[in-house]
């Protein structure tokens, strides 16, 4: 089967690349912005048009799309989350052959959430910042293109390739900078929210199961199990062999809440008015209803926490 992949360069994207590739059923044709891509194609500002003749070319029966952006301005975010996946939908539907489209979606799209409740695809999206919207939008695009199409909304990604900004990437380098210069703390950010953590390996196995699949709609792709920030943050401590603390710094802005602290979701002031803008509100708990992925995809989370944790230490360790 042809299969024509976006995104490969970015986290997720790079292990559901190896996923397909060891894949001896599959042609994998990778599209993308750099030169190690087979076609070099920007979805961001290239044209339906000029997509939907490359499509035309390789033919794919299925196209997965990993690509966007995580972090930058509102605008940078809208083009590579909503404006690229509007031209992905667009060239599909021109090509001679429609191919099933597997997207994936963030559980950033959903915002706050009941404390204590898994989060199911019927919940209403709420997102609180720019980064939710965008992927949001781009979900709906997805989902009213009138194609055969999946969206994989991903909870909180962990694993081996954590980007430095990531928050267990950034934890990892605070840690390993600690060892060498013998510090007794490390400061990180606030620690108190939950999160479901799944493996990015894991994330590539559900992929690759939509790929094969006949599922539409939205899947929750997560552990189903809400974990707080700071236990996971003691696991990474405890494959590095830290034995100082963490010491965590408040978000300042934020009013006092019962329970646990807010997350760093929120957005800041607006430095160019006078009075502040009202801050988003912030997402204390996360966690996936993953259901519909045992049911419709045959799929479950089968690494471990503590494993995703010391593989991210390893590769960090490592690091020259």
């Amino acid at each position: 089967m042809r299969v024509l992949l976006l995104g490969a360069d970015g986290f997720i994207g790079r292990r559901v690349a190896d996923r397909l590739l060891a894949d001896p059923d599959l042609q994998v044709t990778v599209l993308g912005r750099r030169d190690t891509a087979d076609i070099r194609f920007d979805l961001s500002t290239g044209s339906p048009g000029a997509l939907a003749r490359f499509l035309d070319a390789v033919m794919p029966k299925v196209i997965i799309n990993c690509a966007g952006a995580t972090y930058g301005s509102p605008r940078a975010l809208v083009r590579c989350n909503t404006v690229a996946v509007a031209t992905v939908c667009e060239a599909v539907r021109r090509s001679h052959e429609p191919a099933r489209l597997v997207h994936l979606g963030s559980a950033a799209e959903y915002g706050p959430s009941t404390i204590g409740s898994p989060v199911p695809e019927t919940a209403e999206p709420r997102p609180t910042g720019p980064y939710g919207v965008s992927k949001l939008a781009g979900t709906e695009l997805v989902l009213s293109s009138g194609l055969d199409a999946t969206v994989l909304r991903v909870f909180d990604a962990v694993g081996p390739g954590a980007p430095t900004g990531s928050l267990f990437g950034r934890l990892a380098e605070g840690l390993r900078r600690a060892l060498e210069r013998g510090e007794p703390q490390l400061r990180t950010s606030d620690l108190s929210p939950f999160r479901d953590f799944i493996d990015v390996r894991d994330i590539a196995r559900a992929v690759q199961s939509a790929a094969v699949s006949a599922a539409t709609g939205v899947i929750n792709i997560g552990s189903g199990t809400g974990v707080r920030v700071r236990d996971a943050a003691q696991l990474l401590v405890r494959a590095s062999g830290f034995e100082g603390r963490l010491v965590e710094e408040g978000r300042p802005g934020l009013p006092p809440l019962p329970g646990p602290a807010p997350t760093g979701d929120a957005q800041g002031a607006d430095s160019r008015s006078a009075e502040p803008r009202p801050l988003p509100e912030p997402v204390l708990w996360r966690q996936a209803d993953v259901r519909t992925a045992r049911d419709r995809l045959g799929w479950r989370a089968r690494i471990p926490l503590e494993e995703s944790l010391a593989d991210i230490w390893t590769e960090t360790a490592c690091r020259v």
